[in-house]
């Protein structure tokens, strides 16, 4: 669970006019759709590297508003800068833009076929809502951001309150980056405020939204979304308690599980969407992790995120069959903020099927439950019960130990499933999914790796169009050079013969 944006009833503390906000963004969405794409990844370059000119500004602002450790932040920061290159990269390649041509064909084997030409195109101005725990490679320069920008969509952020000064100075330097670069105006703005950002949601010149945040909001503004005259795709991020199974064959590696699994839970405080929740070893096994009670304290990210951990680590201790390991400490400072440990506790697998309503939320922080089980061959069928949308699924195994079934149950329920190793740590590549089923998402989509510039581009087929009035990828003279699956005529004759059934 991650910290909700300000209240919807909060009083507007800014003048800003959403209606001009928008309008600036719908005035610019044909333009920049129609920008050739080394044009529009150059201006992503210059993002990037006004960004990492701007570095020792932007972390210093970074670590005053959020508490994170300088290393997490020059990390994540080279990530963000180096995500937007990464997109140009896609651009200019082209192959995103799956351009189809299906040549005219009078004797085509299921009928004359005309001329018909296929592309993705942009779909307008994208509402994105950025997070608290990734206050640069999830927020306003953030992977959303860049896949729309990299679409050719325009791009309207809705700042988070966790972070507000850096988010204003980031939305600063990337917006003059990229007029600097030639795009429109109205191509990257920032508001702030929750009122703001549902106002903006239900405008009809908005065709799509992302989000990464909490269960509560991203289903509120799902809704809205959905319920609008014209509903738009909604693509949120709500949460996942990412379960790791530890078969036993592979229990016997005790002493590096527990540090990985320490070592997981603990990075930045347990405040990332793929941190680990619940540990499954065989019962019996004996995993050392004394070393939780040693863990210094770290301030959590927003007031709001500090109550809540507060509340779960409560609700885990004082639940029946539950036995706790390492209690945890929560030091409220004067701001109001949350400085605590980790918590780690342990149960059986009776009891969390037994209070599943008190122990399987996800706890935002650095709080995970290890769970002893009786019989592997039950764990496809509680997985799939217990878990039935999850970010990311591990599974920690021997050579020989028969983990078919619990591997199937992973990759139905998981966006991405891991063999070893540990969850946190998201690559962004080409190959990444970081997305999955229901209520780790809203919509089942990634929104890291470049597989997530397709949330924001729509299918445009052109039938007997001429050649003038075609879209650059379209035209037989392709003029951004980009790939072409063509069809010619009399293809179709031969359907079949790859098959070596004829």
């Amino acid at each position: 669970m991650r910290s909700p944006p300000a209240s919807c009833s909060e009083p507007r503390k800014d003048p800003m006019d959403i209606e001009q906000v928008v309008a600036r963004a719908a005035a610019a969405s044909r333009p920049f759709a129609q920008t050739a794409p080394r044009e529009r990844a150059a201006a992503l370059v210059a993002a990037a590297d006004a960004l990492d000119a701007n570095a020792g500004e932007l972390i210093d602002i970074a670590m005053r508003e959020t508490g994170l450790g300088e290393p997490r932040l020059v990390g994540e920061l080279r990530r963000t800068s180096n995500q937007l290159r990464l997109f140009a990269e896609v651009i200019v390649d082209g192959a995103y833009l799956d351009a189809r041509i299906d040549d005219a064909d009078p004797d085509y084997v299921i009928g004359p076929r005309p001329d018909v030409r296929r592309v993705l195109q942009p779909v307008g101005p994208v509402l994105n809502f950025a997070a608290s725990n990734f206050p640069f490679a999830f927020s306003v320069a953030g992977g959303d951001s860049a896949a729309a920008l990299a679409a050719g969509c325009p791009v309207i952020v809705k700042a988070h309150s966790g972070h507000p000064e850096l988010s204003a100075r980031t939305a600063g330097i990337v917006a003059g980056a990229l007029a600097g670069a030639g795009l429109p105006d109205g191509v990257f703005q920032l508001i702030s405020g929750q009122a703001h950002g549902v106002e903006a949601l239900r405008d009809d010149r908005i065709r799509a939204a992302a989000f990464t945040g909490s269960t509560h909001i991203g289903t509120m503004l799902a809704r809205i979304a959905a319920e609008r005259p014209r509903p738009i795709p909604f693509y949120g991020e709500l949460g996942s308690v990412n379960p790791v199974y530890v078969t036993a064959g592979a229990a016997a590696r005790e002493q590096d599980l527990a540090a990985g699994f320490l070592g997981s839970v603990t990075g930045s405080a347990g405040q990332l969407c793929t941190k680990p929740g619940f540990l499954f070893v065989p019962a019996g096994t004996e995993l050392d992790l004394e070393a939780a009670a040693a863990v210094a304290e770290h301030r959590l990210l927003t007031p709001g995120i500090g109550d809540a951990f507060a509340r779960r680590r409560d609700e885990v201790s004082e639940t029946d069959g539950v036995t706790v390991l390492s209690q945890g400490t929560v030091r409220v400072d004067d701001a109001g903020h949350a400085n605590v440990t980790p918590v780690i506790a342990r149960t059986d697998l009776a009891t969390l099927l037994a209070e599943r309503d008190r122990l399987l939320e996800e706890s935002f922080g650095p709080l995970a439950i290890v769970v002893e089980y009786p019989d592997a061959a039950a764990l496809p069928a509680i997985h799939r019960e217990l878990f039935p949308g999850n970010l990311t699924s591990t599974v920690h195994a021997a050579a020989g130990d028969d983990i078919d079934a619990l591997v199937e149950a992973l990759a139905e329920t998981s966006g991405r499933v891991l063999f070893g190793g540990w969850p946190t740590g998201v690559s962004v590549t080409s190959a990444m999914q970081h997305g999955g089923p229901f209520p780790a998402t809203t919509t089942d989509a990634t929104s890291v790796g470049t597989a997530a510039i397709t949330r924001f581009l729509r299918g445009v087929a052109y039938q007997g169009a001429p050649q003038e009035l075609l879209p650059p990828p379209l035209r037989d003279d392709n003029p951004w050079g980009v790939p072409q699956r063509r069809s010619p005529a009399g293809l179709s004759q031969k359907w079949g013969a790859l098959t070596g059934a004829h």
